[in-house]
């Protein structure tokens, strides 16, 4: 036998599908074997494998075993005279498999090979070609000096930046997401570590092939697509401890005592320092858009405050007391911006409206709070009133010019303002159409044929040739290719020559339901599914913790009648603990259906069959009314349910 692939999988169904479909494609000339071993997958994995790729031999751990240890089964058992380990998040070229192996076989020094990677939106990945992680090079790369400098000889080693990107390299370091290696120089370097759990383990079986006399080539004469780019999100903490304490054991096995005890020293501090970046950039992220709006809107009270002293009043400066603009006013902002939040203003794509009607809802809180509050303590309803007027307008204002001036994308709509081309032949665009309008996307949508010969009146814009002019006339933002109908080489090529376009690449496997795709490389993959209101969007995500948290506090205020009505008081007050701290939430998805399919919820009080308390539902029902609630997700539902089920809100599961 020739090649024997090998692919750990774990919970990414839908990019494995799709990787085993163009790796069957590429090696259909060769005598090749496919293992896909699975760490105990809960997405339905194993099940799509064994129905849609019989061929493939399956190994189905009972346990996430890591990534080291589960690429060690398959290759005990392979009978390939090269062995690949395959990322499942890839796609390779239709002649990827063919290509490599012949390089190999011409090339005896050749111990591994790696290929040229790019990720889903076209562009080269650096990790294609890496450096040894020597105590220097870990040091550039930790503080960011390779970064800055990626093309220099001596910074840029990390990922070789220096080196063409076009042209085949002997280099240190394959990636993992796509390591070609001879059977025969595995039996005398040994298989995989699995001391590496996660990351590192590509590093140390690279400098062993290495050390056992052989060559790692670079060989870019061929691409694969890589959605999730190095590995997971670049700014979580987790990534950062695993990373760098892989680096550390294998600075710890591979280098002298005194360099491995420099390398874990600098490893140490580059951990706390990327942790506290990590850390920092999170809440730098996600606090910077309300402070500003904070900022301007005090900067504009102030000058508001002191036009209406002394103009319009005609007040003695300084008139209102210090507490006023020291203490009043940050708690008016405070509310409006908690209002605009909960109305859904800082969720993407901007909707100016729901600014609107934050600031309105939070005027009239704030005003309602004024007539509450003592004669001393009531300033002026005609500042709150102004104030609100420019707090609506500067929202509104700055969003308008990030909107113009394409600000990390933070474009106002969005939905109706994507333009989408699908490109393929036969039904199966049409399909692809069909399913993105069922599931409420109101985007312009034009077919682009791959035959010479198609029909205007189908819907289709032009041919696949015409594919650049038809993106600028009808300002296409987003491609969707039907993997059914057009090869992945070509997928590929045409995502390459476009990355400079700014269209981002999605692939709809053969009739499926997801469109799997990968915007920026923080960002897994992106999926649309035939849906309504899906339960895990954004709003619905904070309103419902919002629901959780004033119900919980409803309860806990009438906790005194609550007691005697609800079935088990001790549970109630246990359920009350584990809803506010985020725990459980009140209503859910009924445990006895198999939900593994369903956006993930927190373990749940109660459920949908809760309305039907009086009929033994079977397990299918169950699904299907877990389904619904996921699909159609309404806070009426949430108090419909706790209403109808109110004495068992004590439930202990």
């Amino acid at each position: 036998m020739k090649l024997s692939v090998i692919i750990v999988n774990y919970n990414v169904k839908y990019f494995l599908e799709q990787c085993l479909k163009s790796a069957f494609i590429s090696g259909k000339n060769l005598d090749m074997e496919v293992f896909v071993v699975d760490n105990n997958s809960v997405d339905g994995s194993v099940q799509m494998v064994r129905e849609k790729f019989p061929e493939a031999k399956v190994i189905a751990n009972k346990e996430n075993t890591g990534f080291s240890r589960a690429n060690n089964q398959a290759i005990k058992l392979s009978k390939g005279e090269y062995v690949l380990l395959l990322n499942p998040d890839t796609v390779v070229e239709d002649d990827t498999f063919e290509k490599v192996v012949a390089f190999m076989d011409k090339t005896p020094d050749a111990g591994g090979l790696g290929v040229k990677m790019i990720d889903g939106k076209g562009d080269f990945l650096p990790e294609s070609k890496r450096g040894l992680p020597t105590p220097s090079v870990a040091f550039y790369k930790i503080f960011g000096l390779s970064a800055l400098f990626p093309k220099s000889r001596i910074f840029g080693k990390y990922h070789l930046g220096f080196l063409d990107n076009d042209k085949i390299h002997s280099v240190d370091v394959l990636s993992g997401a796509f390591m070609l290696m001879r059977k025969s120089v595995l039996e005398k370097t040994g298989y995989l570590d699995e001391t590496f759990f996660m990351y590192g383990e590509d590093i140390d079986l690279s400098y062993r092939i290495v050390q056992a006399g052989y060559k790692n080539y670079y060989f870019p004469q061929t691409r694969i697509i890589h959605y999730k780019g190095e590995s997971t999100k670049k700014s979580s903490i987790n990534y950062v401890f695993v990373f760098y304490n892989a680096m550390v054991i294998f600075a710890r096995k591979h280098f002298s005592k005194k360099n491995a005890s420099l390398f874990s020293f600098l490893i140490n501090i580059a951990i706390y320092f990327r942790a506290f970046l990590a850390i920092l950039n999170r809440f730098f992220r996600r606090i910077i858009t309300p402070l500003l709006d904070a900022l301007i809107i005090l900067l504009g009270f102030i000058h508001i405050t002191e036009y209406w002293e002394t103009h319009v009043m005609d007040f003695e400066h300084n008139y209102y007391p210090p507490e006023f603009l020291t203490y009043f006013v940050p708690s008016y902002i405070l509310l409006w911006l908690f209002s605009v939040y909960i109305s859904g203003g800082y969720d993407k794509p901007i909707k100016l409206f729901r600014i609107v009607r934050g600031i309105a809802l939070g005027t009239v809180a704030i005003l309602v709070i004024y007539a509450l509050l003592p004669i001393s303590m009531r300033f002026s309803r005609a500042l709150i009133l102004l104030g609100s007027l420019w707090a609506v307008s500067s929202m509104l204002i700055t969003r308008i010019a990030w909107h113009l001036a394409k600000y990390k994308n933070l474009n106002i709509g969005g939905q109706v303002n994507k333009r989408i081309v699908i490109i393929g032949k036969g039904s199966e665009p049409s399909r692809v159409a069909m399913m993105l309008r069922q599931s409420g996307n109101n985007a312009f949508i034009g077919l682009v044929s791959t035959e010479e010969n198609y029909s205007e009146k189908a819907g289709y814009l032009g041919r696949l040739a015409q594919l650049n002019e038809i993106i600028e006339v009808y300002n296409i933002n987003e491609l969707i290719f039907c993997a059914s109908e057009i090869s992945s080489q070509s997928i590929i090529s045409h995502m390459s020559g476009l990355k400079d376009k700014p269209v981002n690449f999605k692939i709809a496997p053969p009739q499926s339901l997801f469109i799997i795709g990968s915007n920026s490389i923080d960002t897994f993959g992106d999926f649309f599914t035939v849906d309504i209101n899906t339960i895990n969007q954004t709003a619905n995500k904070r309103n419902k913790r919002l629901f959780d948290l004033l119900t919980s506090g409803v309860l806990t205020l009438t906790l005194p009648l609550n007691i005697w009505f609800v079935r088990n008081p001790l549970g109630l007050i246990k359920n009350i603990v584990y809803v506010t701290f985020n725990q459980k939430t009140w209503v859910g998805y009924n445990p006895n259906a198999d939900n593994t399919r369903l956006p993930t919820l927190k373990k749940s009080v109660l459920n949908p069959a809760d309305m039907f308390a009086e009929k033994n539902l079977d397990p299918a029902t169950l699904l299907n009314l877990n389904t619904l609630y996921a699909k159609d997700f309404r806070l009426e539902n949430d108090f419909r349910i706790i209403r109808k089920a109110y004495r068992k809100l004590g439930r202990n599961r």
